[in-house]
């Protein structure tokens, strides 16, 4: 039996070998976020819509808000850029307490507007993902995030970003492979 076997690597795994830095992070990005799309898109459209999960959640959710993370840490966090809505995936526009908890307020959840669709989405993410391979082809990991859009002070480097959102995309990959997991095994 060959290592790669053992360790049971997925085939969408970026390769082993290759580029590090900013290439490395683009590669393992996209395949992290291709998958949540992948998963919530093999979903039956009723599914899609519903939470399976006691948090309340539904994979379209999931979904709008892993577009919306990406958009706030790489666009509007690292480049300062404005953007439109950026908590538009919750029902507030402040979603967070103001105690530094990283706590919700009370009633905060995600929300999709009626009659967008998954693959409504996941076009919407690929627009963000291009930007984001665009910021990491364009500046150094070292770079620390501009000043007056998502960060007012001591803003985090690109790769310290990067982190962060591929660490979130990774958890809620993990949730989504549950949740279609529990539509499959209530379908046997």
């Amino acid at each position: 039996m060959t290592e790669d076997a053992r360790v049971a690597r997925s085939t969408g795994e970026p390769a082993k070998t290759g580029p590090a830095g900013a290439p490395r992070w683009s590669d393992y990005l996209d395949w992290v976020r291709a998958e949540v799309c992948r998963t919530v898109l093999a979903l039956p459209e009723a599914e899609q819509r519903t939470a399976r999960v006691p948090s309340g959640w539904t994979p379209l959710e999931m979904l709008s808000h892993c577009l919306h993370m990406e958009q706030r840490w790489f666009v509007w966090g690292f480049l300062g850029e404005q953007v439109a809505e950026p908590w538009g995936d919750w029902n507030t526009d402040e979603p967070w307490l103001s105690d530094d908890s990283d706590e919700t307020a009370p009633r905060a959840r995600w929300v999709v507007p009626e009659g967008v669709t998954a693959a409504d989405l996941v076009d919407r993410l690929d627009r963000i993902a291009e930007r984001t391979r665009s910021v990491l082809r364009e500046h150094p990991l070292d770079a620390r995030a501009a000043s007056g859009g998502r960060f007012a002070d001591d803003p985090p480097t690109l790769e310290w970003i990067c982190f962060h959102v591929l660490a979130e995309y990774a958890r809620h990959a993990g949730h989504l492979d549950i949740v279609a997991e529990l539509v499959t095994s209530d379908g046997r």
